[in-house]
Formats: structure tokens, sequence, C-alpha cells
């Protein structure tokens, strides 16, 4: 273990229930490089925040609650915040984690180039939690600020070496929500042979205070909230 290597975190979750299979220990780490309109973590942006963890201080942590995540057969998920940015960090916890037969999980928007330090990576990682923001790349450069170009990429990868994935894309009325790009999502995800699960998220402004508070502008501001009839066309169009 690299006991110089430090984890940059903005928080933990001990009992989550959403974010992989059974109850997760989910740590929130810090900086991003996206520029989500909808996020709901805005104070997970500045790379430079947060708090210093070493491998062995989360891997401490983490063990204090293994029996309870265990027994539902439950994780660890490092989520964002974008986990990728921390890499080495990541490998190293993973490789602490696989001894104690802890599974592992990543929920990340997958925009980043498929090098050797990533491939390291995503062998020790279980499931990847891939959002997809919009497979419309004008809308996606919109919402984000990024191309999807890479989290594609990312997808058709994991694919291609039958990694276990979900993919989740949050439904932003007016934004991802158009028939046409829903239709070409269906076709996307239905030639990803290892894909386990597709879950769409209701767009909703629960954030927004967050935003407030570091005296930013809500960038969706007046865009209504996605309802259950929503996110079920949706799905008949996705065929999920």
């Amino acid at each position: 273990m690299d006991k110089k290597l430090l984890a940059r975190v903005h928080s933990i979750d001990t009992l989550g229930a959403v974010d992989g299979p059974g109850i997760r220990f989910i740590i929130f780490f810090q900086g991003c490089g996206l520029q989500c309109k909808y996020c709901q973590n805005r104070d997970t942006w500045d790379c430079n925040a947060g708090t210093t963890y070493t491998v062995e201080e989360m891997t401490s942590h983490i063990l204090k609650y293994k029996n309870y995540f265990i027994a539902s057969g439950g994780g660890v998920t490092i989520s964002g915040g974008e986990p990728l940015l921390q890499q080495n960090v990541l490998i190293e916890l993973f490789k602490e984690l696989k001894k104690h037969n802890i599974s592992t999980a990543i929920d990340t928007s997958g925009n980043f180039p498929i090098t050797n330090k990533l491939k390291e990576l995503i062998n020790l990682t279980d499931l990847f939690l891939l959002d997809i923001k919009c497979i419309n790349d004008d809308i996606c450069k919109d919402l984000t600020g990024i191309s999807n170009k890479l989290e594609l990429e990312f997808a058709n990868y994991l694919s291609s070496i039958n990694k276990d994935f979900w993919i989740r894309q949050v439904l932003v009325p007016g934004y991802t929500d158009k028939e046409e790009d829903l239709l070409k999502l269906k076709d996307f995800i239905h030639s990803l042979k290892s894909l386990k699960r597709v879950d769409i998220l209701p767009y909703h402004d629960f954030g927004k205070f967050k935003w407030e508070n570091l005296n930013i502008e809500y960038p969706l501001e007046g865009i209504r909230t996605a309802n259950t009839e929503d996110v079920e066309r949706a799905k008949r169009i996705l065929e999920i």
C-alpha cells in the first residue's frame, strides 16, 4: 500500500441503497471536470476542496461496516464528483478491498481515454455505473460542457471485455427526453452485451440550494421536474 497517496473526499455514506446492488458503503470523491447543469452536488466540482484520506484510513473505515453490507450482497461504491480523476488512489484502494473479498463499483461519467492505467482499474472493479448524459452530442455538450464521445467509447470498451455495468441517464424535460434521441439510445444500449441494467432517473431540482449557497445561478431555472409519466414514456421508447 502506498501510504503517501491521498484521496480527496467530499463525503461518505455508510448505508447507501441505490448505487449498486445491496447496501453500499459509498465514498463521494471530490472534484469533477464536467459542468452538468442539473448537478445535485455542485459543491463537489472543486478539485482542491474536500477532506484528504490515505488508502489505509479509507480501508479501515470501510471494514468497520463490512458485516452490514456484505450480508445484503452489497459492497463499496465510489461516486463523486468524478472518481476517475483519482485513478491511482482507486487502484490502491481496490487492491486492498479485494484482499477482504469486498465487491467494488464506480459511478462515473466515463469521460476518459482507455489507458493502461484505466484498464488496470477496470479489472479491479466489479461493476460500473455509467452515466450517459445524452446520446445527442450537441445536447450533451450543452448540458455538461463536454462531448459524449469518450463516455460512449467507455461503454463499448466495457462491453467488449464483458465487464458488468449499468447505464443511468437523467431525464431532463426539453433536453434528454426527445423521442429521436431516445430511439438512438435504444439502439445503443441494445448493442451492449454486458449491460445489466438501465435506469432512467427523473430530473429534480433538490440540489438547487447548493448552487445558491455558492452564489452561482442555477442553470435550469424554470425547467420542470420530470414525473412518473415522463419516465414510463422513456422506458417504453427504450424498450426496457
